[in-house]
């Protein structure tokens, strides 16, 4: 009770940006969408409604970037490489094989980084970390009730009978949303002191919610989420100590490549998988014949999923793929099919400025706190799983706010007291 008081008394004077930056979140998430339209995967008779609803939220993030306006400027010539990308899959357009589904995903894709910008400026990272924990608990919260209710939905009867799925259609939603809301949750109690019992019990429950799901490339996920945390908490005990860390981070590192290198099928079975990735080796193989005709630019930026069209991009992957694809299941066959080489490469340069500045900013501040740990999850599922420039997607929005939070040189709330 004392935690929830000290809780009230500290975002005095906020509650607007609190509530606007939670109800994003939580918009981004998608944990409503199956709860409002059905646990069912085919939901186009629904799309423009569910195109609608995340209109508020555009708002809500406008209305938290306003308030860091100053902020906000300063931001955006420290990201240019960032903001280079979004420029390229704006001119897209012009080449692009889809070229309305180009223009209407673009303008998405960049409210949805103006709303990261927006919750990066406007909150520090100890309240940032409050603001990420209390959304995913919201999650946690309604998962459990969508599980244990009748006529729980919340658990799934058909492909993973019992596996958990929560407010999600499927169960590795839960898994990995839940992974991520335990890393946040974890480093909101570091964060906070004075509440760090409400938020390690939050934690608790996300860990338990994440085993529930039987997901394990979201357990692998958690595993990483504290070995990240426990990475930046003790690199801050000496230099000597962080030297020896960084040491036997890159050690680690080299290790597990040479492992999935010379002995894939090991990491596979790990994970739960085949060793075609439940068959994404045969998209990517299909992408990689296509991108035979545009390898420079390649199709425009959210072109080709949806372009049924009997000499389409689309049907030459489906029939080198053996199945209808939905989306590239990799980051970075994603890009290369939307953007071709080029934006690769500025996609890679994005990577790689994230990865440094995070690990800069493991020895100074509270950044690192959450942006390594996180980096090491998205690195993780972004070798498998579609997640750099999603719109209205979660995982896009955080990686957004967490290059633009490392980029900053000071970390304090904005100057604003709504």
């Amino acid at each position: 009770m004392r935690a929830l008081t000290d809780f009230i008394d500290d975002w005095r004077g906020a509650w607007l940006s609190l509530l606007c930056a939670i109800g994003v979140l939580l918009a981004f998430s998608q944990a409503w969408q199956a709860p409002l339209f059905g646990y069912s995967t085919d939901q186009a008779s629904s799309g423009a409604l569910i195109r609608f609803f995340y209109y508020p939220f555009y708002l809500a993030g406008v209305i938290v970037a306003l308030l860091s306006w100053k902020r906000m400027l300063d931001a955006t010539w420290r990201t240019p490489i960032m903001l280079s990308l979004l420029v390229l899959c704006a001119a897209s357009y012009f080449w692009s094989n889809n070229p309305g589904d180009t223009l209407r995903r673009f303008i998405a894709v960049g409210m949805t980084m103006l709303c990261a910008y927006g919750l990066a400026t406007r909150f520090s990272w100890r309240r940032l970390s409050e603001v990420m924990a209390l959304a995913f608990t919201v999650m946690a919260v309604a998962s459990i009730v969508m599980a244990i209710l009748p006529p729980r939905w919340g658990i799934m009867t058909e492909s993973f009978p019992g596996a958990w799925r929560g407010v999600w259609i499927e169960k590795n939603n839960l898994g990995a949303n839940m992974a991520l809301g335990f890393t946040a949750a974890a480093t909101a109690a570091l964060l906070n002191p004075t509440r760090k019992w409400l938020w390690a019990v939050a934690a608790a429950v996300m860990l338990i919610l994440v085993l529930l799901s039987t997901s394990k490339t979201a357990l692998v996920s958690v595993i990483l989420g504290v070995g990240g945390i426990a990475f930046v908490f003790l690199s801050r005990r000496g230099p000597i100590l962080g030297i020896v860390l960084i040491w036997l981070a890159v050690t680690v590192l080299l290790l597990l490549g040479a492992f999935v290198l010379f002995f894939p099928d090991q990491i596979f079975l790990l994970l739960g998988k085949d060793p075609t990735l439940t068959g994404r080796t045969y998209i990517w193989e299909g992408i990689a014949h296509v991108m035979e005709t545009r390898p420079l630019l390649g199709y425009g930026y959210a072109a080709v999923w949806t372009d049924e069209s009997e000499f389409a991009p689309l049907a030459k992957i489906t029939q080198v793929a053996g199945f209808r694809a939905y989306h590239a299941h990799s980051c970075w066959y994603e890009v290369w099919l939307a953007l071709g080489l080029v934006g690769l490469i500025v996609w890679g340069l994005v990577f790689a400025e994230i990865w440094i500045k995070a690990l800069y900013s493991t020895y100074r501040g509270d950044a690192g706190m959450f942006a390594l740990p996180f980096l090491g999850i998205y690195t993780l599922s972004s070798l498998t799983e579609s997640m750099a420039l999603n719109w209205n997607d979660l995982r896009w929005c955080l990686f957004v706010m967490v290059l633009v939070k490392v980029s900053l040189p000071t970390d304090e709330d904005a100057d604003a007291r709504f």
